[in-house]
Order: structure tokens, then sequence, then C-alpha cells
């Protein structure tokens, strides 16, 4: 184990004994069922949402040159986490949305080539053309656009349920102060780079925001790194030699590294764990919105535990393939259940571990022992990636 693997080993001991006290009220399921004495996976040498200013991108329709079975990762809901404001189709599909919060009157409308959006107090109006289209719209999709020199998020959003109009999840749903509060949150530098760093390829990294570079959506370079030397290695009939081929494979990485690595954008669980300390040092509750971070709420697992490292039968991987999109089938996923709970063998014995099988059931596993909760002001239900037995009256968060 490398020196940066045995500090991040050391980090995460010292969070879980150290929030395993603090928040041991905060949620009802603690984090030391995670076992932090096992060995870390590799150093990454690539880590998504941190783009590489020193190396080129070569952009999808050069990756599929070669990879053409995974073509169709271009229409995934991912590859469309950030569509540019000309492109937007949900914008296409609706001339003119509106909302209103007395006092205040909001309007998303086509004008000429441009896609406005703007907000009035009955006396004053501020209107800016849309820049970027955050999220497809399984759920929703907010907006981006600039204001007095910054980058805003548009205080109301577009939610598929009731096609139109709400308050973006996560503004504060009272009655704003004054018109620029009424438009949207200010985006600060480290917001910016971390929304386009997990909704776009090349343009951000931990310091930097450089947008003239940026590939809208999560593509192939968002999870591998920047494809420069991988295609000149390849170009140069030398790959095939070589034991590095230039590009990251997230595959390499065990269930904890891939938890990790896909937390980077849907939150791992030491980062929700410090976000529960800093709502509960400022009398505030995270409560039911944990459930939209799944690897946190997969770290709580019982099954979890067990197979931190080396178990990949409950990685993330397991049940979802980054290149295709998510399956809303439930039968879909009980052979991944039965991968572990298999009943064909003596008290669900599969490969040294006795896992119990489900007494009532045995298929669409997932909707009971991973319930969809609905998240306040959403208008979409998220899955619990919390597998577990749920009790009735349970405190689950």
């Amino acid at each position: 184990m490398g020196v940066s693997d045995s500090h991040h080993r050391s980090i995460r001991i010292g969070i879980i004994f150290i929030f395993g006290a603090l928040l041991s009220s905060a949620y009802s399921d603690p984090s030391a069922k995670l076992n932090p004495t096992q060995e870390r996976p590799p150093a990454r040498q690539w880590q998504p949402n941190q783009a590489s200013f020193d190396e080129d991108y070569v952009g999808t329709s050069k990756c599929i040159q070669c990879h053409a079975d995974k073509v169709g990762q271009q229409t995934t809901a991912m590859a469309k986490a950030l569509e540019l404001a000309d492109g937007c189709q949900i914008l296409r599909a609706n001339a003119r949305l509106t909302f209103r919060q007395a006092p205040y009157s909001y309007r998303i409308a086509r004008e000429g080539d441009r896609r406005v959006y703007s907000v009035s107090d009955g006396a004053n109006t501020i209107s800016a053309p849309i820049l970027y289209c955050f999220g497809q719209g399984a759920a929703g999709q907010t907006y981006v656009f600039e204001h007095n020199g910054a980058l805003y998020e548009s205080r109301v959003s577009f939610y598929k349920a009731i096609r139109g109009l709400d308050i973006t999840l996560g503004h504060a749903r009272g009655v704003p102060k004054s018109l620029d509060e009424a438009a949207g949150n200010r985006m600060t530098p480290a917001d910016a780079r971390s929304c386009f760093g997990c909704h776009s390829a090349a343009a951000a990294n931990k310091t930097q925001l450089r947008l003239d570079r940026l590939i809208p959506g999560v593509s192939c370079e968002s999870c591998h790194g920047p494809g420069e030397k991988h295609v000149a290695a390849f170009t140069a009939g030398a790959a095939g030699d070589l034991k590095d081929k230039r590009i990251f494979n997230p595959a390499v990485l065990d269930t904890e590294g891939q938890s990790n690595f896909c937390g980077a954008c849907h939150r791992t669980w030491e980062d929700v764990a410090q976000m529960i300390l800093e709502r509960r040092q400022n009398n505030q509750e995270l409560g039911i919105n944990s459930v939209r971070f799944q690897p946190y709420r997969i770290a709580n697992s019982p099954c979890y535990a067990p197979a931190v490292m080396d178990d990949r039968r409950i990685s993330c991987t397991a049940c979802h393939d980054p290149h295709k999109d998510v399956e809303h089938k439930p039968a879909f996923y009980d052979a991944k259940c039965a991968a572990c709970h298999n009943t064909t063998t003596k008290a669900g014995q599969t490969e040294g571990r006795k896992l119990k099988t489900c007494p009532v059931g045995k298929q669409n596993c997932v909707t009971c022992h991973m319930p969809k909760y609905d998240l306040p002001g959403s208008h979409f239900k998220f899955t619990d990636h919390h597998i577990r037995v749920v009790r009735p009256n349970e405190s689950v968060w």
C-alpha cells in the first residue's frame, strides 16, 4: 500500500471514530459497519470531475471508433447531464414555462434563438439568457445563467412529473427577500467547479474552471480520463506491448474503490457524514435527503461491510453498467440479489459467506429491500440504496 493509500485509510478510520460518536443520534445506521481495518485499494490514477489541463481530450466520437460496443453511452441520462441551452430538449419542447411565488413571477421563454430566464417583482425584472441546462430531466432540470458577472443557479427548475416549474431542490422555499435572491443562487467558484465537474468533461478540477474546454455531459473521458496519450499509443501500434494503456479503467477498482470513484459525484460516505455533521452543528438535519446519495446509503447496508474491499457482488457496477441507462424494472435486479442470497444453496451459502434468503418473496426483491422515497419538493421517488429488511415505523435516516 502506497503512502497516499495509507493516508486515505487513516483519514477514514479517524472519520469513522469521530463521526460515530458525534452522529449516533443523527441516523440509525452507524458507519462503524464499514471495516476500516482492511487494506485500501490502489491509488486511483484518475478522478472523475477533476479535469486534466495538461492533456488533450479527444471526444467520444474518437473513442467509439475502437469501442463501438460502448456507443450506447451517448444516449444515456448521464451523457445528457449537461446540455447547452440551444440544444436543450426540454426547453425545445416547452416554448414557455411560468411559475409564481408572490410577489415574484418567473418565466422561461424563447426569444429569437435564445431561451431567456426572467424573474420579476412587478416593478423590476432580472432577465438573462440561459447558458447551461443541468440534468437530463428524468426528475428535473436546473438552469445556469450569468448575472452581474457571475454564474447563477436558477431558483426554479423544470420537473417532469408536473411538466412545469417549481422551486429548485436545495433552495429555501420561503419567499425571497430581494429580487437578486429570487433569481437564484450565486455560484461560488467552488460551486461552479463542482457542478461543471460532475455534469460535463474537461472543464473543471479542484482549482480551475475552464468553460472554453467544456464537453457537455458525462462522456467516456469523464471516467477514463483524457484520451490523447491512449489514442497516440494505439495509433503507433505499440499499445499491445504496453502494460499501461495510457488510460484509466475503473473496472480495476474493488468495491470500496468503485464506491469512492462513483461517489466523487454521487457523494461518498465521508462527504455525507461531513454534511450531516455540519447541519447538526447548525441545528438542522439532512434526514430523508440522504437517500439521494447512493454510495453513502449502500455503505450502511449490513451486507456491505464484509464485502467492502473484495466482493464485487455489492459494488456499483454489479447492478449498473455505466455505459447503459439505469434499468427500472425491479425484476432485472433479482439475479443481482441472488448472486449472494442464493436459494439453491444450503442456507444461502455462496463463496464462503452464509447469507439469509427472504422468507416472504423471491421476486422483485428491491421493491421491499430498497424502497423508494419521495423527497420533499423533488416530485420524484429516489431508490434507497441502503439494502435492509425495512421495519415498520423504523427511523432510517
